[in-house]
Order: C-alpha cells, then sequence, then structure tokens
C-alpha cells in the first residue's frame, strides 16, 4: 500500500478557494478499490492542510491510473493559493490497523 501525502501552507484565508480548486474535476473518475483521499486542516493553524492518499497497489499501477492523470494541471489550479509546501513525497505503508 502506497500513501501520497503532500502538507501545505495556504496563503491567509484562501482554505476555501484552495479546496474548490483542489477538488474541480475530482470524481469524474471512480477511484480505483481500496483507495481513499483525505484533506485534513489543523485545527490550531487553519492555514496548514494535508492531502494524502491510500492506493493499495505499486507505484507503478498507481502512475497509470487515472489517480495520478491531471496531476499537473491541478497544482496550476491550487498554486495561487499555496504559501508554501513542505513535505510532499510517495510513502510505502508500512504498518496499517484498522478497528
Amino acid at each position: 500500500m502506497l500513501c501520497a501525502l503532500t502538507v501545505r501552507k495556504l496563503k491567509p484565508g484562501t482554505f476555501e478557494q484552495f479546496r474548490e480548486a483542489f477538488m474541480e474535476g475530482e470524481g469524474e473518475a471512480p477511484m480505483p478499490t481500496g483507495s481513499q483521499f483525505f484533506m485534513v486542516r489543523n485545527t490550531e493553524i487553519p492555514d496548514e492542510v494535508i492531502c494524502f492518499g491510500l492506493f493499495d497497489g505499486t507505484l507503478e499501477e498507481l502512475r497509470s491510473s487515472d489517480l495520478y492523470s491531471g496531476c499537473d494541471e491541478q497544482l496550476s489550479k491550487i498554486a495561487p493559493f499555496v504559501e508554501g509546501v513542505g513535505t510532499d513525497g510517495m510513502y510505502e505503508v508500512v504498518e496499517h490497523q484498522t478497528a
């Protein structure tokens, strides 16, 4: 299982615009079975947003999926609202538990 994760600091007061731009076009192509997406916002620093997705497959499968296409376009849409990017990478899930 893979986890794509990005931490962003948004320009003050732009969360709703960022969210709208980020989610534009989402849902047009179905997510692969077992995939999940999360957008979380820091409760104490509302301009810090973490987006991550879980993909049950290999890096090659992810890169060839619809999830990966359009990434550059999405980054262009959200760029006006992003002040900076911290952690940004693809991670292998080495432990996963559910209740």
